[in-house]
């Protein structure tokens, strides 16, 4: 029998992010815990900034599955401390992220404070590709744009 902790998890873990809906919570390394005290579940979720619209819906969402899930007693609680960052997302959540058209942030590790990003074009893979805008369709997301194919796609930023 699996234990109320990983049914738990396994139940938050299907809540996809409202504004990228290929992603799970847990592939954006959104869901940081699951804590089980007697027969209390409490579920701790970092968003992916600060200001990040969608958590109340993500809340809402993981509330709403483990009830389905038969788990009545439980709350939802918002972490903001570590901050999340881009390599918590998991190599499924990237490889997701690249085949519904949005290039992920680049690998593990920071470029210098000047430094611009290689990024690859998640249409046709060219890495010549410039940004056009610091905010794409949501703002943990930027605009940019392939020179090869000329085709402009979102980019998730770095953290």
């Amino acid at each position: 029998m699996v234990g109320l902790r990983q049914r738990a998890w396994d139940a938050a873990a299907t809540v996809v992010d409202p504004e990228i809906p290929v992603l799970t919570i847990a592939d954006l390394g959104v869901l940081r815990d699951v804590v089980v005290n007697g027969d209390q579940v409490e579920v701790a979720i970092t968003p992916t900034y600060s200001g990040c619209p969608a958590m109340a819906m993500i809340a809402l969402d993981v509330e709403t599955a483990l009830a389905r899930a038969g788990i009545g007693n439980a709350r939802v609680i918002t972490v903001l401390a570590p901050a999340w960052t881009t390599d918590w997302l998991s190599a499924a959540g990237r490889e997701k992220l690249l085949a519904y058209g949005i290039a992920p942030p680049p690998a593990a590790g920071r470029g210098g404070l000047f430094a611009t990003p290689i990024v690859a074009c998640p249409r046709c893979a060219a890495t010549d590709t410039e940004q056009l805008a610091e905010f794409g369709s949501t703002s943990c997301k930027a605009l940019w744009r392939c020179v090869a194919c000329r085709e402009p796609f979102d980019v998730f930023k770095c953290h």
